[in-house]
């Protein structure tokens, strides 16, 4: 069984510190998260947890299995690759002058990102995608210089017809 990241997709209960219980789970049993996207769905009542775990199978088993233990939780589905949509959001201070400003610009335009603020030695542009995505935007932006860089956890969806309902 290979290591890889697993997108394991988690509706709970939106209450007052079930999220903490499931971090907490991770935690106690050292399992490593490695992104993680909680929100509520388009019922005010039930959160999705999104979480990308890095390990083998066996691993996201036992993940599951205890995650079925905390009470809040209603459903659990790892999802596959070619079976989702998976997207991260990320924002990204880069220095500019006006020499790379026009430069910095374009790459952004390629990545289709979104330029958001512009300060006369700075630009914060907005980029969505998956993780290959906003990777490849760093390696291009990097030699003009990054500032400040945030990146939210993943947050996927199956694809089509498929659905995580209750």
């Amino acid at each position: 069984m290979s290591d890889g990241i697993y997108t394991v997709s988690i509706l709970v209960e939106n209450t007052s510190g079930v999220l903490s219980r499931v971090v907490g789970m991770f935690t106690r049993r050292a399992f490593n998260i490695h992104s993680l996207s909680v929100g509520t769905t388009n019922e005010e009542n039930i959160s999705r947890i999104t979480i990308e775990v890095k390990g083998d199978a066996l691993t996201v088993e036992q993940v599951t299995k205890q995650l079925s233990k905390i009470m809040e939780v209603i459903k659990i589905k790892i999802l596959k690759n070619a079976d989702m949509v998976k997207r991260g959001i990320m924002l990204c201070k880069v220095k500019t002058s006006t020499k790379t400003r026009s430069e910095v610009l374009e790459i952004a335009n390629i990545f289709r990102a979104k330029v958001v603020d512009i300060a006369p030695s700075t630009v914060v542009i907005e980029i969505t995608g998956g993780p290959s995505k906003l990777d490849a935007f760093i390696d291009m932006i990097s030699p003009y210089g990054i500032e400040e860089l945030a990146r939210t956890g993943m947050t996927a969806l199956e694809r089509g017809s498929n659905t995580l309902k209750i």
